[in-house]
Order: structure tokens, then sequence, then C-alpha cells
């Protein structure tokens, strides 16, 4: 007689009713294993193992040869919701094919990144989709529902977003602090996250590694008050890697280990990654936490029902693994022909002026010969988070396959030059060995875990020497690529090899600094166009640091190799053999047209771990452009990135130019394409492409309000505005209506392709409050729609705007606020080209003033600052205000407070020492409040004063000393 099976192996019973059987099964030991990222099986239950975490942000990262589509700011850019769903879809289907050969393959997938785009400086922008809240959250619904898959109950993955809250720096990102006020966390930052998780496609969050107003995000109180509030469902919030670790060191937020993994599991963490495989660790720390009673068997059932109930919809629990266990599809050509088309949709046309005498120099025509030039032009980028290329199509590829091989020149741009030793001898790369297979295989699986090859003989020193490849990234990083095509890297005995495909890996191993020998140490950096050239301006050569290491490169009998001490350093002097520009103003000079690629190398300067210093072009990239440009002035610059540049003399004097993200395997194919004019572009830049890095804000200032930051709220000139992008056909915009119907906006446009070729065209509705009482956008992206139209063609598109799109956040009442009067809807085809406008007014009750004397004030909820930032009141919930400079002090400015008949006294709620002054904002003192020590940060005093003023009036209140407001109050 077969036993029935227990309830949590029953598909026809509820989720939390299996759910719930299952958890009673378990012992306390049981459960508490279930807590770190890898979960032990349970043979006795017949319950596997499981991990959370599954890397797969524009495809399967980690596990071998997949799928690669555009990177997630390049989907961003296609602004095409419907095409980012598919690949999502296809993504999912990759991981499950994946996990049926592999059970390594995680169905947890840890994507997609919502972080917004504040500041283009930002290291990791590669993996986020737009400086926009309501695009970013259209985009990630839209691919989170293709991992999530369409089945009513199973998900086919479990997307988890990163990172939670506020996170935009990876210089100090464990332990720096980003200061967010109320109005820029509710209108700016959780919007990203709303919008999916609303939609029921997310599984759960990943908390960033960042602080956020003094509060490490892994004790966010906002993941049960607001993260938890917008669904009913079960979310699983999994940690970042080493996280729960860093709230002891480096952040210091505890004195034990015990007391942070207690407190993150009540804050709302589900599950602990740390230590790698090693669960021993946190479990320990668990159990200790447990047995000091800082947390109770109900804490650790709550983490465990909801890593159960995703484990449940992903179907494993049923006897035949859920509707989604037989997928096999991977690679398919369905797939192929997807990453094509999500390349081409994202690439974005910048400019496209006509020549003298000529029409726009774009698509190009035939039979032209191209010369096709750049450090990019045959290459294909791959980014931290991506899987290893099944195909691969460069620019150059690209162009050799549209227009044939024989009209199609390349000349890479890379400095040729040898590097001779004091004592007269060059360096020499000996013959290598065959590719590593194996090694590439592994890399796969664990790329931060991959050591450098050994198996190769290190580089030596003779008088016939080898010529190197060398280019300069920018900020004097260097690569030097041997002959073969191998790049120079340093394994972990110290020797120099030819040995490294490309440069990556977590610590970047192929990447090097010159520095003149008489210079202190590694502040005196050059770029490498100063290093050449005999031994330049430095009579005393160069001494050439690699920077995986931190050591010099040595030459000794038994081969080259990375000394520790600078002292130990060979000086060595740069033999120019070819500058770049040189081979590139061959090329171009000979060809009828020239496509100059530009961009990055996503594992250098500016990726996980690295932020940028600079919008700039690298000087060596700038050189060829212009080199380029001179001897040919049909010349097309493509700049293949993982971020904007600041390039205003291109702009200026180049007749075309194009961006597009790294496009995945099948990038090259796709600009091909694109060039050639079998497809219009119809990309978008989904961030701001800045002039000048005197645009930016501070890369920690995440006030995007008072910062006057993104499209929002900038006040100058872009170089080339969010939303922006051209096409090889014009469009028209005619008859924008809108009205109120109950609670939504409805309006309707038309539009209509009045060129002579096929296109998309993205339509963008923005909104702007006409009079608001507050500072509000100069305008905001409430809606878009891509569609496709033939020459001549129209469509009429139809758009639902809620009316709460419309609001704010009032600080004076804590609540999103939609105020009455005038907006002015704005269609258009970039949020600098707006074609047509209509009003509407919405009705209602205005906010009034701040009502003072009934609630007093929240210190956070200031209006304006100067020299503050916000801190945590208490560990656990609350935010305070301190000066950024104690001895500096710090503003703060609360506009139309309401005395009413009349207030007579203030209390100031404060820890610290320091003193409080209130005064009028015309500097009018009101009063001064002298704070004692109070005994640290967190042992608050209410202190009192006399305090005599009536009516409405703007209060401004000054800050000085190690001191933290909490709340200000008034009595009347």
């Amino acid at each position: 007689m077969t036993p029935h099976p227990p309830p949590f192996r029953d598909p026809a019973l509820p989720v939390a009713r299996r759910v719930d059987d299952l958890l009673d099964r378990l012992t306390a030991d049981e459960r508490l294993a279930l807590l770190h990222q890898f979960t032990p099986a349970v043979d006795r239950l017949g319950l596997a193992a499981f991990r959370t975490g599954q890397e797969a942000l524009h495809g399967v990262a980690w596990m071998g040869p997949a799928t690669v589509f555009p990177q997630s700011v390049g989907l961003g850019a296609t602004w095409h919701p419907e095409l980012v769903r598919r690949v999502g879809e296809a993504v999912s289907r990759e991981v499950r094919a994946l996990r049926a050969k592999d059970d390594r393959a995680g169905l947890n997938v840890w994507a997609p990144t919502v972080n917004l785009l504040r500041n283009p400086l930002w290291g990791r922008g590669e993996e986020g989709y737009a400086e926009d809240p309501a695009l970013t959250a259209a985009i990630a619904t839209a691919f989170t529902r293709g991992l999530r898959g369409d089945h009513p109950v199973y998900w086919r993955t479990a997307p988890v977003l990163k990172h939670w809250l506020a996170h935009n720096n990876e210089t100090a990102r464990d332990t720096s602090s980003a200061s967010v006020r109320p109005r820029v966390l509710h209108e700016y930052d959780l919007r990203a996250f709303r919008g999916p998780v609303e939609a029921g496609a997310v599984a759960g969050v990943m908390p960033a590694y960042n602080l956020v107003n003094g509060r490490p995000n892994h004790l966010s109180p906002y993941l049960e008050d607001t993260l938890r509030a917008w669904t009913d469902q079960e979310l699983l919030v999994c940690s970042d890697a080493g996280a729960p670790s860093n709230l002891v060191e480096p952040q210091g937020y505890f004195a034990t280990h015990e007391e942070a993994v207690a407190a993150a599991l009540r804050a709302g963490v589900d599950s602990f990654t740390d230590h790698g495989t090693d669960a021993s660790v946190i479990l320990g720390r668990l159990r200790g936490a447990l047995g000091r009673g800082l947390i109770g068997p109900e804490d650790v059932d709550r983490a465990v029902r909801r890593q159960l109930t995703v484990r449940c919809l992903l179907g494993e629990f049923d006897p035949a693994g859920g509707p989604y266990a037989d997928e096999t599809r991977f690679d398919t050509a369905e797939h192929r022909e997807l990453a094509r088309e999500a390349a081409e949709a994202a690439v974005v046309l910048l400019a496209n002026e006509p020549l003298d005498g000529e029409g726009p120099l774009l698509p190009l025509g035939g039979p032209e010969r191209i010369a096709v030039v750049g450090l990019l032009g045959d290459a294909c980028k791959l980014d931290w988070y991506s899987g290893a290329l099944l195909h691969r199509s460069s620019p150059l590829d690209g162009l050799r396959e549209r227009f044939g091989a024989d009209r199609v020149t390349f000349a890479e741009g890379v400095d040729r030059i040898r590097l001779r030793t004091a004592s007269g001898d060059l360096l020499r790369v000996p013959d290598g060995g065959p590719a590593d297979t194996a090694r590439a295989a592994e890399a796969a699986l664990d790329p931060a875990l991959l050591a450098g090859r050994t198996d190769l003989p290190p580089l030596t020193a003779d008088a016939e020497g080898s010529e190197l490849a060398l280019v300069d990234w920018g900020d004097g990083v260097l690569t030097l690529r041997a002959p073969d095509g191998r790049y120079l890297s340093v394994a972990e005995d110290g020797f120099v090899r030819a040995s490294a495909e490309e440069p990556g890996g977590w610590v970047v191993q192929e990447t090097f600094r010159l520095e003149a020998a008489g210079d202190d140490g590694p502040d005196g950096g050059h770029g490498a166009e100063e290093a050449q050239g005999s031994r330049g301006s430095h009579g005393d050569g160069h001494l050439l640091l690699h920077l995986g290491s931190g050591g010099y490169v040595s030459v000794a009998a038994d081969g080259v190799k990375v000394a520790a001490a600078r002292e130990s350093a060979e000086v060595f002097s740069v033999e120019t053999v070819e500058r770049g520009e040189e081979a590139v103003a061959r090329a171009a000079a000979a060809a009828d047209v020239v496509v100059v690629v530009a961009g990055n190398d996503p594992h250098i300067n500016g990726r996980e771990t690295e932020d940028r210093t600079t919008l700039a072009l690298p000087g060596h990239q700038d050189r060829l452009w212009r080199a380029a440009h001179a001897a040919n002035p049909r010349t097309v610059l493509v700049l293949v990135s993982s971020y904007p540049y600041a390039v205003p003399e291109a702009a200026a004097a180049l007749p075309a130019l194009l961006w597009t993200a790294h496009g995945g395997q099948a990038a090259g194919t796709a600009l091909a394409r694109v060039l050639a004019g079998d497809v219009s572009p119809a990309g978008r830049l989904p961030q701001t492409w800045y002039a000048a890095d005197a645009d930016l804000p501070d890369l920690l200032d995440y006030d995007v309000i008072g910062g006057r930051q993104t499209y929002l709220y900038f006040d100058g000139t872009p170089l080339f505005p969010f939303g922006h992008g051209l096409s090889y056909t014009t469009f028209d915009y005619e008859e924008l209506t809108a009205a109120v119907d109950g609670e939504a906006v409805r309006l309707s446009c038309t539009v209509t392709n009045t060129g002579a070729v096929a296109s998309d065209e993205v339509a963008q509705v923005y909104v702007r409050a006409v009079a608001p009482s507050v500072p509000r956008p100069h305008r905001e992206l409430v809606a878009h729609e891509r569609v496709r139209l033939a020459p001549g063609a129209s469509a009429t598109l139809s758009f639902e705007v809620p009316v709460a799109a419309l609001g704010f956040w009032d600080v004076a009442r804590g609540r999103w606020t939609v105020e009455p009067g005038a907006y002015e809807f704005q269609a258009g085809a970039s949020s600098a080209d707006i074609r047509r406008t209509v009003r509407v007014e919405t009705a209602g009750v205005a906010p009034g003033p701040r009502p003072v004397l009934v609630a007093g004030l929240s210190a956070a909820d200031y209006d304006e600052q100067s020299g503050t930032v916000l801190v945590d009141r208490t560990k656990v919930s609350g935010d305070a205000v301190t000066p950024a400079d104690p001895a500096e002090g710090g503003t703060l400015v609360y506009r139309s407070c309401d005395f009413a008949g009349g207030g007579s006294g203030a209390t100031v709620t404060v820890a610290g020492e320091g003193t409080v002054e209130l005064s009028l904002a015309d500097g009018t003192r009101l009063a001064r409040v002298e704070v004692p020590p109070t005994g640290g940060p967190y042992a608050y005093t209410t202190l009192g004063v006399p305090l005599l003023l009536h009516g409405v009036v703007d209060l401004r209140i000054a800050l000085h000393g190690p001191l933290r407001l909490a709340h200000v109050g008034f009595t009347g």
C-alpha cells in the first residue's frame, strides 16, 4: 500500500497550508540551518539542498556559456517593456535548462538591479535601467514578469530586486551613509521598487551594503514598514554577500556578531549570505543570539516560512517538480534572434548632421570603403555579471558581414611599444600555449575565486624583446597585450605572464600604471602618452606598477615578476614603435567613411567596487577620434559603454554620434544593421548626458531635489537630455487631449511618421505642476510607449495616468498629497523635445501650513537644509539630523509653520552636545538651547525654552556641535 504523501507534497492544497505543514515537520536545528544562503538537504523529509542567489542581470551568469543580452542599462535604453519581458522570459528558461543539467544553477535569481542612475559616475551604472523611477519601475516590472513566468501559481524563477535602498556609490560602499530625506525617499528611491513589487512579479529584495541615514540597509525599518506593506505575498529578503559580518566590522554598528544577526533577522532579513558555502559561522552566531534571548524561535520561523514559500512556488515540493520542471530551451534560434533584436533596440542615435553638400552621414550608403577604428572596434566586451559567450559579434564582425570583408578595413589604435630595462634588454613574451578551456569553464562558476594561470612561462628580458600593445583606459590605467593577443597578467606566484584572454576578475590582474622613477610613490602616475618616447620628460625612466597587487614589476633571472617594494622595481624606458593615432589616420584617409568605436572595458575604471572619477572620454580614445576626423571628415563616433561620457567637442565636430551599452553576443550585428539603415535607430537615453564634470554634484549627495540632480531638477543644459534619441525618419505629434476621470487622467495623442523610413518612435508623456507650493520637477515622466510606424502611418496612443502620480510627499503631514490646481501634460520625443502640451485641473483641499502646535516638527521633515546630514535616531527606527561638520554647524528651514493664535514655548529632543538656535527666516533670533552632554548619540533628552510666536512663519533652526536633533515641539 502506497503511503499518502504529506500535505506539503500535495499540489492541490494552498501554498500557505503546504508551507505550514512542512515547517511543523522541521526540527529547530533544521529550521535554523535554512537561514544561510546554502541550506542543507533534509533527507528524512526528502527536502533537497537549496541556495539563494543566481546572477541573471542580462543572461545567466557564472554558470558557463549562455545567451548574453545587452547590459541592463542597454535594456533600459530600449524603453520597450514588452521586449524586456521577453528577454526576462528567455533568461529564466535558460536558468531552468541549466538547472536540469547542473543543480548548482539556482532558481532564486538575484535580478534585476533597480537602483536609480542618479549620478553617472557610479561604477555600477551598467546594472541599472534609468535615472527615472517610473521608467525603471516599468522596465523592472517587465523583466521580473518574464523571469517569473505567467502561470497563476508557480514561478519559473524567483527574482530578487537589488539593492535596497538608495545605493549609488562604490566608494566606501560598506561604510558610507546616504542622507535621504523623506521627500527623496518617497518620490524617488522607493518608487523604483514599488512598481514591480505591487505587480506581484517579485520574490524578494536584497539590501545594499551602504547605510541610509546612518543605519545599515540590512537593518532598514522600511523592509517591514514599507516594502512588505505593498503586497500580501511573502517576500524573501536575502542579504548581500558578507553584509551581515559588515555590521560589526567595518561598520562598527554592533559590538558582537550575535547582536548583528539578531537585529538583521528582526528587521526582516531572511537569508544570510556570508562566509561562502560555510554555513557554520552564521549558524553559530544565530545560535548564540537565541541563547542570549536576542531572538526567539518565532523570528526564525518567520524567515523560514518566507523561504519555504518561495521554494514551494518554484515547484520544488511537487512530485513532478511543477509545470516548469521540464524546461529545456537554451541557446535556441529564438533566443539568438531576441539577443539581436534587443541589441538593435538599444542603439541610440545621438546626432546625425548633414555634411557640406550632402545629407546626413547615416545611414551608410554603398558601395563605400569603411574604416573601422578604435579600441572597441573588434571587441565584444563582457561585464562582471555576464555569462560566457556562445556567439560573438564585434562591430568589425558586423560591418564585414553586412558590407563585405573586402570593403571594411580595421585599425585598432593601440600604442605599439617596447619596454627597455635599465640594463638595455627588452621585455620579451615567450611562446605561449593554447587557450585554457577548462579554466574558462571553471571561471564561469565563481569568477571571484578564479586564480591566474601558472602553466605558461613568465616574461623575460633579452636583446630582441617583444612589441606590446598598450591601451590607456584613463586615469593612467594601462593594459599591455602580447603579440598573440593575450594580456599581461599576474598570478598568485607573482610572475608576469601573457595569459589572459581579457581583463577581468574580482581583482583585475591585467592593469598597470607607469610612474616616473623619480616620484615618491603611487600618486606620481602618468598616462601612457606622457611616458612614451624613449625616457620622455623623465630622465630617470619609469616604474611599472601592477594595480591588482600594488607591487612593482621587476626583472629577475627566473623571469619578470612583481616585487612588493618600490625599491626593487625595474626602471623602464618606453620606446614607441607606433602611436595609435598614426595607424588610425592612415586607415581613415584611405576610406570613404570612418566608424570610430570608443568606450570602456566594463572591468576597468567604473565597475562594482570602483566609481569613475570623470565623465571625460579617456585621452587615448580622444586622440583617436580626432586623428580619424582630421584625416577624413566623414567620421562617425560610436560610443560603446556602460555609462555616459561628456564629449562636447566630439558632438560639435563630428557629423554623427551613436551610443549603445555593451550589447551582448549580437552587439556587432545589431550595430551594423543600424549603421546600414536596415534598422532605424529608436533607442532613447535612460539618463542625462551632462556636458562636463562641473554639472555633477558630489557622488555622495543623494538629495536629488536640493542638489538639483537628474533631468527632474537639473537647471543647466545637458549635452544630451534624458529620453533623447534620433531616427532616420521624422514624427509629428498632434491632438494631445487630457481629462480627469475619477482617480485617473486619460490622455490621447496621435503620432505620425512623416518621413520615408519605417521606424519605431518612443512617445514620451511628462507632467509638471504649474504653480506648486514646494519645489517640484521641471517635468516628470508619467507614461511612454514605443510604437512602430510605416512611412505616412499614424497611431493614436492612449495613456491612463493615476491622479496620484501628480503628487508629492507632504513632509508637514507625513503623507502622499496631490495638490489641487493646474498640471501641464507634455508629449514629445524627449524630456527636452516637447511637441504638444495640455492642461488639466485637479480639485481638492490644499495642504495648508504645518500644524506645529499639534505635532511639532520632526527634524528630518525639513524643506531646505545646509551643512547637515540625516542619521539614525535609534538603531531600530527613526531619523535625526546632525551637522555634517560639527565645528561648522548646519541649518534647517521649515516653511509655513502655523502658530495660530500664539506659541509660548518650544522643546527640543536631542542627543549629544552643542547648541540649537531657533530663528525666523530673516535671521531674527527666537531662542537658543544649550545642550549639555547627554551620554551618547542615542541618549536623547528633551529640553525646553520660552518661545513667543504667532501666525504662519518660516522657521530656521541652526545646529552646532556633535548633536542629533530628532524633534522640536511647541506649546500654545
